[in-house]
């Protein structure tokens, strides 16, 4: 009769003795798995007394007998002895059979109560520079504890094949080769032990992180374990199996096993419930993020109150929950007018711009982002402008503009050059807030593209005129945009800017005067003989019959 130490030494010697095999390379891997099982799940039994247990130690003999019939198989497929491909084959798949039945009987056998933490070894974690070979082995033992092990065997198991996944790559990728694992996973989710359902949960988010794995996953069935963890779950699996569904839902192809489930509702039952943590509520948001590109799935949401659920908590004083909650009613509405029309109705606006609020407690990044949302939501119609306008956003927008730090600034110039493009009524608005005395300080900044929008939105704005009287009442105005031109260094692209913004200023009667009386006008005849655009035309534009004679010489040159 076969000990257990013998049959394990059998079995890892026909691991071994199979790898230099050429051909039927895929049947061999197939083997080669359930050897490597078989092997795991034997150790893991190494301390029972296989004497005084009859059955288990009927089945070792007949695992031992396998793998004697599997060597024969091995040798004749190293020597190419054998008498026909197709009969070998055949001979393989009967094997590979075989051995799954007795991974099978094992796990039936010890279910009953025969492998428990007193009889079972405890296999050490590989070290740093292990193999890959032991690290499998390591992975192998693993499973067989969560399969066959009692309770507290599952819990340990889990809690360090989370802490070898996280620390260690390599670990996720032997993982799941090893192909039962993940089924032990995914059916681990629907244990009615919450500390077994929260630490398989946490081993999943793990393995959903990594793109190439996410098939491997869908494929085990994950999503619907996944919804019911959402909807009965404790706070801990829940959190692991919102993080699973964030990095699984990326793929939009995902989407619609979510609703499926009854995800959506799920969902929007934690961004409501206010026992709902932070770490929770973020990942809800952008799992129902993700899925607003499916229109029957958008509508749905809809339809179910995701917009007003998710504007109260853009009030929240959460920074990450305010952030994810911003950036799905973003995504919700961003080309859809009839979703901005009920984000307006139900508040949304009016939320965003207290966000945005240089009083209000809210970090740079959660301005940022409202600034983003309401630059897309808002900035396409002249109602949701109004709308800005009546909730003092102007006066905030003008604010960072001015005190803002360097990103927030520019993100402040963005959105003003953006505005300065819509109405006249929104122009005359900048234009009496206050807007075209910071602007001029921008088109000297260093950044190109800072100069250039400063000056396109300042020329939009004194297009007005209304905007050019006002801005022309200043002298210190247009002498500083014609200091900027005398500058030697300046480029031809920022002398074109600035003669756009003095054409539009020579519509204006003080304008032109200002200018023409300024000192600077022989700079400009200078740019005009040089061929600098629109140059001459500035020069026409100050040709009154005052000055008509002292320029003359410039057009009959």
């Amino acid at each position: 009769m076969c000990s257990l130490r013998q049959a394990i030494e059998v079995i890892s010697s026909l691991i071994s003795y199979s790898h230099p095999i050429k051909v039927f390379s895929v049947k061999w891997q197939l083997i080669r798995n359930k050897l490597e099982e078989l092997c795991s799940s034997l150790t893991a039994l190494e301390n029972c007394d296989s004497i005084q247990n009859p059955i288990l130690s009927g089945m070792i003999s007949a695992i031992a007998a396998s793998a004697s019939d599997c060597y024969d198989l091995a040798r004749r497929c190293v020597d190419l002895s054998y008498n026909g491909k197709l009969l070998m084959q055949s001979d393989l798949d009967v094997m590979v059979a075989k051995f799954e039945r007795h991974v099978k009987n094992l796990f039936g056998i010890c279910t009953t109560g025969i492998l428990t933490q007193g009889f079972a070894i405890v296999v050490s974690r590989p070290g740093v520079n292990a193999c890959k070979d032991d690290m499998r082995f390591y992975i192998r033992d693993l499973l067989t504890r969560m399969k066959i092990g009692d309770l507290e065997m599952k819990r340990q198991a889990l809690l360090n094949l989370y802490d070898v996944v996280v620390e260690d790559d390599k670990y996720v990728k032997i993982l799941v080769e090893v192909g039962d694992i993940v089924n032990i996973l995914v059916s681990l989710l629907d244990s009615v032990e919450l500390e077994i359902q929260q630490e398989a949960a946490k081993v999943v988010a793990v393995i959903s992180g990594f793109d190439s794995y996410k098939s491997v996953l869908i494929g085990a069935g994950i999503i619907g374990p996944l919804i019911r963890v959402l909807e009965s779950g404790s706070e801990i699996s829940k959190e692991g199996a919102a993080r699973s569904l964030q990095k699984l839902t990326e793929n939009s192809e995902n989407a619609w096993s979510v609703s499926a489930y009854g995800g959506v509702t799920a969902l929007l039952k934690i961004c409501t419930s206010v026992d709902s943590r932070t770490a929770l509520v973020c990942p809800a948001c952008g799992i129902l993020r993700n899925l607003v590109g499916v229109d029957e799935i958008k509508s749905f949401m809809i339809e179910e109150g995701a917009v007003p659920a998710l504007i109260k908590l853009a009030r929240s004083k959460d920074e990450a929950v305010q952030l994810s909650s911003i950036e799905f009613l973003q995504n919700i509405a961003s080309v859809d007018d009839s979703v901005r029309q009920l984000v307006a109705r139900e508040g949304g606006i009016r939320a965003l711009v207290r966000v945005f609020d240089p009083k209000s407690a809210c970090s740079s990044e959660s301005r940022e982002m409202a600034l983003r949302a309401i630059e897309n939501l808002c900035f396409s119609s002249t109602v949701y402008i109004i709308m800005l306008m009546n909730y003092g956003f102007m006066d905030q927008l003008l604010f960072f503009l001015r005190n803002g730090d360097v990103s927030v600034q520019e993100m402040a110039l963005k959105a003003a050059f953006r505005l300065c493009g819509k109405s006249e009524e929104t122009k005359k608005a900048m234009g009496d807030a206050g807007f075209m005395s910071e602007l001029v300080k921008f088109v000297d900044a260093k950044s190109f593209e800072v100069r250039e929008m400063a000056a396109v939105a300042l020329s939009s704005l004194v297009s007005v005129p209304k905007n050019r009287k006002r801005f022309v009442q200043d002298d210190r105005n247009v002498i500083f945009l014609l200091q900027l031109l005398d500058q030697e260094e300046a480029n031809s692209g920022s002398k074109k800017l600035l003669i756009s913004i003095l054409l539009s200023l020579t519509s204006c009667n003080s304008g032109r005067k200002k200018i023409a009386s300024s000192g600077y006008l022989k700079n400009i005849e200078k740019l005009a003989e040089a061929e600098v655009s629109d140059a001459k035309r500035l020069v026409r534009k100050l040709s009154t019959n005052r000055f008509r004679s002292i320029l003359n010489v410039i057009w009959h040159s």
